[in-house]
């Protein structure tokens, strides 16, 4: 056994020590290492880091640390949900008035799976007729007659690999021959996975950025540029994520060709008013789709980490986003563009702010706390 797991005697302790050690220490879990130590030193409390891992693995002071486990088994532990969520129950039904998007011609990329096929069945469900494109045939064919069937209206099937521009022009001519230019265009296709960014390889930041950042572009620029030549107006859509807005670790690639996306959409958006076309932006927040955790989690879920970090407790649901953007590509928005709406249960909020984590405190620590700070000194 490591000699710094052996079991040691519990040293005797101060009464103030006593007080202040399991307060800090749980103070210490809402902030970083770094500022652990600021803090021990200021209130001359001892700071143990091994004591502080105990807290956050639950385990005894005399059992040896074992690492917090971030994983659960699989999808079987996925849509947990916190007690707050019983106050926000997700609503599956379709927003808008039936027949909204009746002679509405809508382009999906990435419409076979996820939110693409959820966005794809509330527009159907509204009376669009839609056309979704992947690489995958097989699946998008399948997620059609699967649509079609349940909502009655046409849905069309087309190869895009929206890497390709020769492929975008392709798919966007079978897209015009069978159903004409489209009312509403939806960039959904995107790629990701985790990596420490010293790992990536140029190939595999072209993977996510060529599928993210230019897919998009390719598709935007092509349907816009036969859009003005006709003269016909539309509304575009992009899906991003929260993390364009902040940046993030480990996702780089992505992060970045999101960002672009944004920027690429907004600055349309005020070049392309004149031509009828507007632009908005979704960023996600957790979503409980199989094939994002599959992807960014293949070991497991870490559900439970992120619900921590959600204010109103539970994931999102493709539903819920299909309804925004349903709204925000109908006629009832035509007034909205250059917008990029975050929805995501309050998780940026919760992130950024540093003193959040305090909602750790529990209220005996907080009368503690609340003592020391009346019997403090001023400076």
């Amino acid at each position: 056994m490591d000699a710094n797991c052996r079991k040691t005697p519990m040293k005797k302790k101060n009464a103030s020590e006593a007080f202040l050690s399991p307060t800090f220490i749980c103070l210490f879990a809402c902030f970083d290492i770094v500022k652990a130590r600021v803090l021990s030193k200021k209130y001359n409390c001892s700071f143990d880091a091994m004591a502080l891992l105990r807290v956050l693995n639950r385990v005894s002071p005399n059992k040896c640390f074992t690492p917090a486990r971030m994983f659960g088994n699989g999808t079987n532990t996925l849509y947990q949900s916190g007690p707050q969520a019983r106050f926000f129950p997700p609503s599956e039904s379709v927003m808008l008035l039936p027949g909204a998007y009746k002679n509405k011609v809508a382009f999906i990329t990435g419409g076979g799976t996820g939110l693409g096929k959820a966005m794809t069945t509330t527009l159907s469900s509204l009376g669009a007729e839609c056309v979704i494109a992947s690489r995958n045939l097989d699946v998008l064919k399948k997620t059609a007659d699967e649509i079609s069937q349940q909502t009655g209206n046409k849905v069309h099937a087309v190869q895009c690999n929206v890497r390709d521009p020769a492929s975008v022009e392709a798919a966007v001519n079978q897209l015009v021959n069978d159903v004409g230019l489209p009312d509403v265009v939806i960039n959904n296709a995107a790629g990701n996975f985790i990596s420490p960014s010293e790992k990536l390889s140029p190939n595999a930041w072209r993977t996510i950025t060529d599928i993210v950042l230019n897919g998009t572009a390719y598709v935007t620029l092509d349907i816009g540029k036969r859009l003005i030549k006709a003269e016909k107006g539309a509304a575009f859509l992009a899906i991003t994520t929260i993390y364009a807005e902040s940046g993030s670790g480990f996702v780089v690639p992505s992060a970045a060709a999101k960002a672009g996306v944004e920027t690429l959409c907004t600055s349309l958006a005020a070049e392309w008013g004149r031509y009828g076309m507007r632009f908005n932006i979704i960023q996600p927040g957790p979503i409980k789709t199989k094939g994002a955790f599959s992807r960014l989690d293949p070991t497991g879920t870490v559900e439970k980490l992120m619900l921590e970090t959600i204010a109103v407790g539970r994931l999102g649901t493709p539903a819920e986003i299909a309804n925004l953007a349903a709204y925000l590509c109908s006629d009832y928005a035509s007034w909205v563009s250059g917008t990029i709406i975050r929805m995501d249960g309050g998780e940026y909020v919760s992130l950024a702010g540093e003193f959040n984590g305090l909602k750790k405190v529990t209220q005996e620590q907080w009368a503690i706390m609340e003592a020391m700070i009346r019997n403090t000194k001023g400076s």
